[in-house]
């Protein structure tokens, strides 16, 4: 075949420079370009693991934030809690200061009454009995014309309530 012997003398030449340039755009690329890129990609990841371990050391630190929020809520609500038992046992012992008080105010004036009702009563039935005795005395005038003495219708009117 004679094209394929044509080829060695006929593009040589062309074969040559093919390999040149090919060589060149290897060593420019391989050796000038390259090892930018590499740098490049190699910052980048850099760049992604340390944005990673800050974004990582963020969340730890708004994750102890938290925990310390927590603790504060739980802190004040336990305060809170106390103050409002606190507040109800001064309220209640309060009331029932309040109540005992009254309780005795009630049974000193119940006394009292009892004292006043009594007195009333004796009072009214020693009205009760002058006046019973005063009675008498006009009935028995009255009816069969004697006199009886005060001593005597007291007596008689004593007798008969007794009774």
């Amino acid at each position: 075949m004679p094209q394929i012997a044509q080829i060695a003398a006929t593009y040589a030449s062309q074969i040559f420079w093919l390999l040149i340039v090919f060589g060149l755009i290897y060593f420019v690329i391989g050796k000038g370009m390259l090892p930018k890129i590499e740098a490049v990609v190699d910052a980048r990841d850099q760049k992604i693991a340390s944005d990673l371990a800050a974004a990582e050391a963020a969340r730890v630190k708004a994750d102890e934030t938290e925990a310390a929020y927590r603790a504060k809520i739980e802190d004040a609500r336990a305060a809170a809690l106390k103050a409002t038992q606190d507040a109800k046992a001064a309220s209640t012992k309060e009331a029932e200061t309040k109540v005992k008080a009254a309780d005795a105010e009630l049974a000193a004036k119940a006394a009292a009454a009892d004292t006043a009702l009594k007195a009333a009563q004796a009072k009214a039935l020693a009205e009760i009995e002058s006046v019973a005795a005063e009675a008498t005395q006009d009935i028995v005038a009255k009816v069969s014309g004697l006199t009886v003495d005060r001593a005597a219708a007291d007596g008689a009117v004593k007798a008969a309530l007794a009774a």
